[in-house]
């Protein structure tokens, strides 16, 4: 049984990318500081890095899980915000083997979270000014993942690979749909293909 299955072993990927994820703002406004100031939130953007892996333990089908995240702090609602994205995925590659170029499919499910974080400056006549920027809370959701993307094999081993996302995010109130589409490349490694 286990000879049989190292045979049928595709091989290991790793890859980091840049894109961008996407949401529309929510049209409902917050008093974030209790003062009677209405903020609304923005709509999602900014380069988002992404960084996985997966195992193809037969030649079409496999396993792999992803992350991705904003690289920076982005406004929201008075306060400072970062998203991540992480989830767990069943891989198909309808063509494998030593092609130059691998279509590849990928469904699953994990999570969001979102952290907010509040920036405060601080000034004196001693020290100048300086600024803070505080942890304050995050808020977490369930999400289904689907995404498609092509290999391009550069070398045997070095590809770069062109991806659409599409993240639904269970309750995902705090931005304008449940919906969250990402668009990116990566560059990556092929381990034992």
């Amino acid at each position: 049984m286990t000879a049989g299955l190292a045979s049928a072993q595709s091989g290991v990927d790793a890859y980091f990318g840049l894109g961008t994820a996407s949401a529309p703002a929510s049209t409902i406004g917050s008093d974030t500081f209790g003062d009677g100031n209405i903020y609304f939130p923005p709509r999602m953007g900014g380069l988002f890095g992404t960084v996985g892996g997966d195992f193809m333990f037969m030649p079409h089908f496999g396993v792999g899980a992803e992350t991705s995240f904003r690289m920076s702090q982005g406004s929201y609602a008075g306060l400072k915000y970062r998203p991540t994205f992480y989830d767990f995925n069943g891989i198909w590659q309808p063509f494998s083997g030593s092609r130059r170029i691998v279509p590849e499919f990928q469904a699953g499910l994990g999570g969001v979270n979102l952290k907010f974080y509040y920036t405060q400056q601080y000034c004196d006549i001693f020290a100048g000014c300086s600024t803070s920027n505080s942890y304050l809370e995050s808020s977490n959701h369930f999400q289904v993942h689907l995404s498609a993307g092509v290999k391009f094999y550069v070398t045997h081993s070095f590809f770069i690979r062109p991806q659409i996302d599409a993240h639904w995010v269970n309750n995902f109130f705090q931005f304008g749909s449940s919906w969250v589409p990402e668009y990116g490349a990566a560059v990556g490694y092929s381990f034992g293909r």
